[in-house]
């Protein structure tokens, strides 16, 4: 009885979570206000997890919404959610496969561990007045799911089979993100930036020094920024009639 209550409240936080993605889009101007910027973050992402014997990284796309919020006039705590979002390692050797107890199969593919998690940074950014900025400060996780994938596919044929290892993970996951970028637009706009996460929690429950890490290509979208804007200024100008 437990276990469904606890599947009935992760399904219900996840539907709300995709949700808010598609309500930031009808009511962002409501969200921006004088030291307030909300917006949709969107991009790429290479992870890979420390202290595997694998070849490689997985590249999987992120989405979320974010806030910045103004702390001083160039000092802004950057924080928000990315709803979507993967980490996880490419290309597991045998060593890896047996450590997560997954079988091997007959054909000659690849093997990639999956993790999806809503990650929660909430970082110190400070701009310059070139408008590049850096960013800052600890970055927490919790894992939704987490699978080893096998893909083969020989032009021919194609397979693939995922083994659930969700009991063989740590639910949540911490550590340091740093990062750069570049607003596009001298006061309001897109930005693009880089980010570096460093993970300082163990993946696996059963093996020291199994980090996830990632670096992420993002860009930033502010949404109802200017009709917000516009509604501030048409306010202003009727106080001042």
């Amino acid at each position: 009885m437990k276990k469904l209550k606890v599947l009935f409240l992760l399904l219900l936080f996840s539907n709300a979570m995709h949700s808010q993605v598609l309500l930031s889009l009808i009511f962002g101007d409501k969200l921006n206000s004088e030291g307030l910027e909300f917006g949709l973050e969107g991009g790429v992402n290479w992870a890979n997890i420390s202290n595997l014997n694998n070849d490689g990284s997985v590249r999987n796309y992120n989405l979320g919404f974010y806030f910045d919020i103004t702390l001083k006039e160039r000092l802004h705590l950057d924080t928000g959610v990315l709803v979507k979002s993967t980490l996880g390692a490419n290309n597991l050797s045998s060593e890896d496969l047996t450590f997560l107890e997954i079988p091997t199969e007959s054909e000659p593919g690849s093997y990639k561990q999956e993790l999806s998690y809503f990650i929660v940074p909430v970082l110190l950014k400070y701009s310059l007045k070139n408008r590049i900025y850096f960013e800052g400060g600890p970055q927490i996780g919790w894992m939704r799911k987490g699978f080893v994938e096998f893909n083969y596919d020989d032009g021919n044929e194609e397979i693939r089979i995922r083994h659930s290892n969700s009991d063989a993970i740590n639910k949540i996951d911490a550590g340091i993100t740093l990062g750069t970028g570049y607003r596009l637009m001298k006061n309001d706009g897109m930005t693009i930036g880089v980010k570096y996460y460093f993970g300082m929690v163990d993946v696996y429950k059963n093996r020291t020094g199994t980090k996830n890490n990632s670096l992420f290509l993002k860009l930033n979208v502010p949404i109802g920024a200017n009709a917000a804007k516009k509604k501030r200024e048409e306010k202003e100008n009727k106080m001042n009639e």
